[in-house]
């Protein structure tokens, strides 16, 4: 793996490739500055060894090509300043106005250039080569940090790599990221317990598919579940279903007996008469709910009996949330399931969570730094758990 670990990158002018799409609010104000704090070791690494620090990054999804004022980062590149302790150089120019390439010129060692968002090219997305080529003359090495970004084939964060054949290096970041997923789907202690929800089979096939082979026990949660339940002649009222995916779901269940995978539907649901904090509630078995109600989370019985694979395991994935659970009258099953899962790691279990609810249950409990590996990347290790090989990934170890 190509770390920046043992590299000194003293008197080099570093182009690096960061995660930035940071939250804000109306007054552009960053609501959540993990992506930023996630990649300073980087930065800092880069820093101490003496190294002029080119950030590229991303926010939002620009449509128009060129500036564009929303999706400017210069909120960014201030709250940088303050996080790293001295002055960001930034400039909402472009490349091909002079400006961008006198300002990395002029960089010197120990200073710290954000440039504006990458996407105001339209050039980026398309992994224009000739433009990646513009990108790789700002340095004389390449650095990607990028986890969140590393399923995209732009240039920026693959295309740019092929200028620095023997330059270009994993950030601290992307090792974790890679080092875990690695151990997770090719060297996991057995037994390996896989828990997957989310709204829509249709979402998570490749990653089921992909999991049959590497794991002893599935636990099918979260909207998902009730495509199976229904598939079973189970009533679930007006619970999400997909079904034109039914016969995938008998087909799934079928693969997974074949393969000696021990799979687990949640048996009790809290359903509710309304989307809504204020519905009024009941907790029945998962095939029979009423018509005009909807399960909106696990029951009681099911946390327990997750609660027990989960103590038995020694991996656990955790990817996706139990219920509805930015409601918080049905987020008692995705609470449940963290809480599981941090004291599992307490005994010794590698557990990985990634997934926005999945992540957010652990970061609102506070429990995020007692699981051994939490996901920076949605997209990104979704693709990587359906078996995909990543542009970002592959570009650095090439």
């Amino acid at each position: 793996m190509k770390s920046i670990k043992d590299i000194n990158f003293a008197g080099r002018k570093v182009l690096l490739r960061v995660d930035f799409n940071v939250p804000m609010n109306d007054q552009k104000q960053i609501t959540d500055d993990t992506r930023i704090r996630e990649s300073m070791p980087t930065i800092e690494k880069l820093l101490a060894d003496g190294a002029a620090v080119i950030i590229m990054a991303h926010f939002g999804r620009p449509k128009k090509g060129g500036f564009e004022a929303e999706f400017t980062l210069q909120p960014v590149a201030k709250y940088l300043e303050t996080i790293v302790g001295r002055p960001v150089h930034f400039t909402q120019a472009l490349l091909g106005s002079g400006e961008v390439e006198q300002m990395a010129q002029n960089l010197k060692g120990g200073e710290v250039m954000l440039m504006e968002n990458i996407r105001f090219y339209p050039e980026e997305t398309k992994g224009d080569v000739q433009f990646a080529e513009r990108l790789s003359k700002l340095g004389d090495c390449y650095v990607n940090d990028a986890f969140g970004a590393a399923h995209r084939e732009h240039c920026s964060t693959a295309v740019v790599a092929r200028f620095f054949p023997n330059d270009k290096y994993f950030g601290f970041l992307m090792e974790n990221e890679v080092r875990n997923l690695e151990k997770l789907m090719h060297d996991a202690p057995r037994p390996f317990t896989a828990i997957i929800g989310g709204s829509k089979v249709s979402s998570k096939i490749g990653i089921l598919e992909n999991l049959i082979d590497k794991v002893d026990n599935m636990i099918i949660i979260g909207g998902m579940r009730y495509t199976f339940t229904k598939a079973m002649g189970g009533k679930i009222g007006n619970s999400i279903c997909e079904d034109d995916k039914m016969d995938l779901a008998l087909d799934l269940m079928r693969r997974m007996k074949e393969k000696g995978v021990k799979y687990y539907l949640p048996v009790d649901s809290v359903i509710g008469d309304k989307f809504g904090n204020d519905a009024n509630t009941q907790i029945v078995a998962s095939g029979e709910v009423p018509d005009g109600w909807e399960s909106m989370d696990c029951g009681p019985e099911s946390c327990k009996a997750i609660h027990d694979i989960i103590m038995q395991s020694k991996t656990i994935l955790w990817n996706g949330p139990a219920g509805v659970f930015e409601l918080e009258t049905f987020a008692k099953g995705t609470k449940a399931i963290a809480q599981s899962v941090a004291e599992s790691c307490k005994q010794g279990c590698f557990a990985a969570v990634g997934g926005g609810d999945s992540v957010a249950a652990v970061k609102q409990m506070g429990l995020a730094d007692q699981m051994s590996y939490v996901s920076t990347g949605g997209g990104a290790m979704l693709e990587y758990l359906e078996g995909k090989v990543l542009p970002g990934i592959k570009a650095v170890q090439e």
